[in-house]
């Protein structure tokens, strides 16, 4: 499956559109992580254990898309984007989304 960021893939047509693919999750923050990034926030440095949620997150919910963009017999994903928004306190949804579409070389 190829994924980009762009309305078209280098070197190939777009033959057909399979329609809006996406893929979610909402993660909570731990506790520990909260404990010892509150420390980093005090002192300086990368909340490394965000960084790594986050990581893990955009993994699970382009998964997800590629599962559902595969559902649809798609090549490939165009336009895709990624979108956070807090949900309640102390939780996040990390959304991503595109185009579903079957290509062809030149």
């Amino acid at each position: 499956m190829i994924l980009v960021n762009t309305e078209t893939v280098p070197g190939y047509d777009i033959t057909e559109v399979n329609g809006m693919v996406r893929g979610n999750i909402v993660q909570a923050k731990n506790i520990g992580k909260d404990l010892i990034s509150g420390f980093r926030n005090v002192v300086g440095g990368e909340m490394k254990e965000y960084t790594e949620m986050l990581t893990e997150s955009r993994q699970k919910a382009t998964q997800q898309m590629v599962q559902e963009a595969e559902k649809l017999g798609a090549d490939a994903v165009v336009n895709v984007r990624f979108m956070t928004s807090q949900v309640a306190s102390g939780a996040a949804e990390l959304l991503v989304y595109g185009t579903a579409v079957n290509i062809q070389k030149r």
